[in-house]
């Protein structure tokens, strides 16, 4: 661990701060992949969920959940299909990593001037550092979870036809639909994140530990504990996104019209009851462990490596 326990603020120049979170977003993303995947086809699983281990279709009756869905997808589309979407991902996480370490520093650093008190500090800078991101990159977060999306009825061919596409048929807000829940969801989530992990990373650097540090279990238990307080607003978000004319011809193909972040929230519970809210949360926890570990745990070794590469220069 870099810094051996000194916060996330007081390390790296701004350049360094930018490559390790890029770096970080990349190899993270590549990881939880697969977990991405699943998660998102949950999400979008309309029936009501007392019935959800039978659910009748074209086909007649099948069953339906985490495990299930997993079977389909390997059988139907292939193992690779548990990659689609990685080309505007893996731009959206190494743009994203890049922005929310770079916010993150700068804000933190500006309210410094403020005297606020440490947990106040850390939450709006990791709350800024969230809505920032989740702003600049959401396109390719929109563009990501339609591939995902996709089952073995192609909607997009390829990245360039599905921002031709988005563009001429719905326009450039199509870009931006289910922004407000994104933002909604990113600046408490991120604010939580930072802030438990600015607590437990300290006590955690000294422990022995594999991977060699406290970062990634601080990382594993700041991810699953602001996860779980906005999975609501994440799962609208993904409903909302796959809204427009190919809405039909998504996995599943049982995507009703949403409008509006409250509708759609009423519109779930109404017809999947409140646990409709939070379709795939387990998988979603199980992603969030690893993904914040390499996350973090790759921001912090490549910030490392880089700080010894500019001093070795001196």
């Amino acid at each position: 661990m870099s810094g051996g326990g000194s916060h996330l603020k007081d390390e790296g120049s701004k350049e360094q701060v930018v490559i390790a979170g890029a770096v970080a977003g990349l190899i993270s993303r590549f990881c939880i992949a697969p977990l991405d995947v699943l998660k998102i086809r949950l999400q979008l699983q309309t029936d009501p969920l007392p019935r959800r281990k039978f659910r009748r279709n074209e086909h007649g009756i099948a069953p339906s959940g985490t495990v299930y869905t997993f079977k389909r997808i390997l059988h139907d589309e292939g193992v690779t299909a548990f990659w689609k979407g990685n080309v505007p991902a893996e731009l959206l996480y190494i743009s994203y990593g890049a922005v929310q370490f770079s916010t993150y520093r700068m804000t933190n650093r500006l309210l410094q001037s403020l005297s606020l008190p440490n947990s106040l500090d850390t939450f709006l800078s990791g709350a800024s550092a969230g809505a920032a991101a989740t702003s600049l990159t959401y396109p390719l977060d929109l563009l990501r979870t339609r591939f995902a999306a996709q089952g073995c009825d192609r909607v997009y061919m390829n990245f360039r036809s599905s921002v031709v596409d988005i563009a001429h048929t719905e326009g450039f807000r199509g870009f931006f639909q289910g922004l407000l829940p994104a933002v909604g969801q990113v600046v408490p989530y991120m604010g939580l994140f930072f802030s438990i992990y600015e607590v437990l990373r300290p006590p955690l650097a000294s422990l022995s530990l594999p991977l060699g540090s406290g970062d990634a279990a601080a990382g594993i238990l700041s991810g699953m504990l602001a996860k779980s307080g906005v999975f609501p607003l994440d799962l609208i978000r993904k409903r909302l996104q796959v809204q427009g004319p190919m809405r039909a011809r998504y996995a599943g193909g049982s995507i009703p019209v949403y409008s509006g972040v409250w509708a759609t929230g009423q519109a779930i519970v109404s017809k999947e009851g409140w646990r409709g809210l939070y379709r795939g949360l387990g998988i979603s926890l199980v992603k969030s462990a690893p993904a914040s570990a390499v996350t973090m745990w790759t921001y912090e070794h490549a910030l490392k490596l880089l700080r010894f590469t500019e001093a070795e220069k001196l």
